[in-house]
């Protein structure tokens, strides 16, 4: 379990004496009277959540939490947003109280009573964005203790009440073994004479990339298999660009191409894949120089998992944590001291580090939803298993439940279910070809779509896994099939990960995840540019973006000699401006006269010059500018 610590030292220490705050441009959380309706709609249906007392209990808990129906009308009486939400039944014992809601929000003060750890005095601290601010309780809660939460909130000139009551989760200890590494292909690997370090995956195209294809760069983290863990760039033509080796015991996934302070960023989760089936780590941006600008990290005492990670224009990221909670699940036929593992979404401040918004799925989506086998024993109960988290358009957040065969779109104010597209009571209609299963990459696409890599596996339901761009009309209750994408070489039937990739031109890139594979379709399916990693190594994604970027440092070279003359390797990680190369050759390090220019030829280059005491480097950018220039080196 984390270790509890005080709140920061530049927190007020007061309740009642709030900080000056950042006025943001962040829209209000507040539901709109469309959602209001649909909701309303939903609940007289039943296609809520169950109610927990259905669902099963946290094992051992003294006080019941709201039931969701309940729970949904005292959150939409709240003038903000505030998590954790009324009758969220697991919240984490070193949870903050957050309040959500337009520019300028302020909490005058708070009042948090445990049911057996008493009153809780604390501190509030303001979001960077302007729109609400968190109370950091001086002390954790009690396990299984129901919370009472009351505060004076200012918003849009007005002092009103907010309210929440939850309940404390019980959490599971774990087990911290890794998940197993399969066997590789020795030969798969990388190798440099001029970057030893960097031994990632090779990368093979087994279809260059056709006229038409999107253009940019590959954006892989490959992990698994043989070669080292990273995050990846590649061009179209399998050519290295950039790798960054991360430490032992550590991956990466999640690797992609974001915004943040309007500025382009890396952005990936990197840390330890248990073999619990989730990941515990951080998430991390760097610029186009490849140094870091900001870690984020979860919140109220969880660590990030590797499914989800978005940075909005805001200057917060959506992020996703899983916490192992002790639960009787004799209501699925399991055991009466069983462990489940909860589903957690959390919108985080960058800036500060403070959650905004929190939400879990235990509590929202029935027990009896999953279609993943419930065990005998207290191995932990992967029931839900979020995989994508998008925020839409109204307040809304569309997230992908991997166990449930389900995308569901979440209503942020009440965290109650505004739709289900898929799984059991969907809330459509789902015609031929609409049906997904294990799946992944949810996201909303242009016009109300809705994009889904369908696993199709594991255990399998289909003979391969497929991208799809659904419509889930709202008006007819009807989901159709838009276009399927489905790799017409081989057989790929991925048992986890992958992803439906939107590309410029109506073009899709599909990443298989578990396997090895990629493919971009043009939009009428045909195949543009196939390829794979080495064999058993797996990426979470696969991604192509256009990248520019200036590398850090200098160029590194490595030479070898024979009959008279040298063989000058160099290389340059993570540069995108190069062009050609020249070497300098001279008697001394400080006296060297151009002697060999080349072309660019992929990620290493070697050029051969006559023997000289000392060599340098240049690299040329496309005009013939000199853009960086490595050490001199003995011949």
């Amino acid at each position: 379990m984390p270790s509890w610590s005080s709140p920061p030292a530049d927190a007020h220490t007061s309740a009642t004496a709030p900080t000056a705050r950042t006025r943001g441009q962040r829209r209000a959380r507040v539901m709109s009277p469309v959602a209001a309706r649909w909701l309303a709609v939903c609940v007289a249906a039943g296609a809520l959540a169950c109610a927990l007392s259905g669902c099963g209990s946290s094992a051992g808990a003294s006080e019941a939490v709201l039931d969701s129906s309940t729970a949904i009308s005292a959150a939409l009486a709240n003038p903000v947003t505030i998590s954790p939400l009324p009758g969220t039944p697991d919240a984490s014992p070193y949870t903050q109280i957050s309040f959500l809601g337009a520019p300028g929000t302020t909490v005058l003060s708070v009042s948090a009573v445990g049911s057996r750890s008493g009153s809780h005095t604390g501190t509030i601290r303001a979001y960077s964005t302007g729109t609400g601010e968190s109370f950091l309780p001086g002390r954790p809660f009690a396990q299984g203790e129901s919370v009472t939460v009351s505060a004076s909130v200012r918003t849009g000139g007005r002092v009103e009440q907010a309210r929440t009551r939850f309940t404390v989760a019980r959490q599971a200890p774990i087990a911290q073994k890794e998940f197993p590494e399969n066997p590789g292909d020795p030969s798969a690997i990388q190798h440099y004479l001029t970057a030893p370090s960097l031994t990632p995956s090779t990368l093979h195209i087994t279809k260059q990339a056709a006229p038409g294809a999107a253009p940019g760069y590959l954006f892989l983290a490959p992990y698994q298999g043989l070669g080292a863990p990273g995050p990846m760039i590649a061009e179209q033509d399998g050519g290295l660009v950039w790798f960054h080796p991360l430490p032992a015991q550590q991956s990466a996934t999640n690797f992609s191409l974001q915004q943040y302070q309007g500025r382009p960023v890396l952005a990936w989760w990197q840390g330890r894949i248990l073999e619990l089936g989730f990941g515990q780590g951080e998430d991390v941006l760097y610029n186009t120089s490849y140094q870091p600008v900001a870690t984020i990290r979860a919140g109220n005492g969880y660590r990030a998992d590797l499914h989800v990670l978005r940075v909005t224009p805001e200057g917060t990221a959506w992020i996703d944590a899983f916490d192992p909670v002790d639960m009787n699940l004799t209501s699925v036929h399991g055991s009466a001291n069983g462990v489940l593992s909860d589903a957690v979404v959390q919108e985080i401040d960058i800036k500060t580090g403070l959650v905004m918004w929190e939400w879990h799925a235990l509590g929202h989506i029935a027990i009896a939803d999953s279609k993943n086998g419930v065990p005998d024993s207290s191995y932990p109960w992967d029931y839900a298993h979020i995989n994508a988290v998008e925020p839409g358009p109204s307040g809304d957040v569309l997230m992908s439940f991997r166990n449930i065969w389900a995308v569901e779109d979440i209503d942020m104010h009440s965290g109650g279910l505004r739709w289900r597209l898929g799984g059991p009571h969907s809330s459509f209609q789902m015609g031929p070809g609409t049906h997904f299963y294990w799946q992944h990459d949810a996201e909303f696409q242009p016009g109300g779509l809705v994009s889904v890599f369908d696993n199709g596996s594991t255990p399998p339901k289909e003979k391969q896994s497929r991208g799809l761009l659904l419509d889930p009309n709202l008006h007819t209750h009807r989901a159709t099939l838009v276009k399927q994408f489905i790799n017409p070489y081989r057989t790929l039937l991925a048992s986890s990960q992958g992803d439906t990739f939107s590309l410029p031109g109506g073009d899709w890139l599909l990443g298989y995840g578990g396997l090895p594979n990629f493919t971009e379709f043009d939009s009428a399916g045909h195949v543009l540019l196939d390829g794979t990693l080495g064999r058993n190594v797996q990426s979470f994604k696969v991604l192509l973006y256009p990248w520019s970027a200036h590398a850090p440092g200098s160029p590194s070279v490595a030479v070898s000699s024979a009959a008279g003359a040298l063989h000058v390797s160099v290389s340059w990680n993570g540069a995108t401006e190069v062009a050609s190369w020249r070497v300098s050759a001279g008697a001394s390090a400080t006296a060297l006269a151009p002697v060999a220019t080349a072309a660019r030829t992929g990620f290493q280059t070697t050029i051969t010059v006559p023997a000289a005491p000392y060599v340098d480097v240049q690299a040329l950018n496309a005009a013939g500018a000199v853009i960086g220039v490595s050490p001199a080196v003995a011949g």
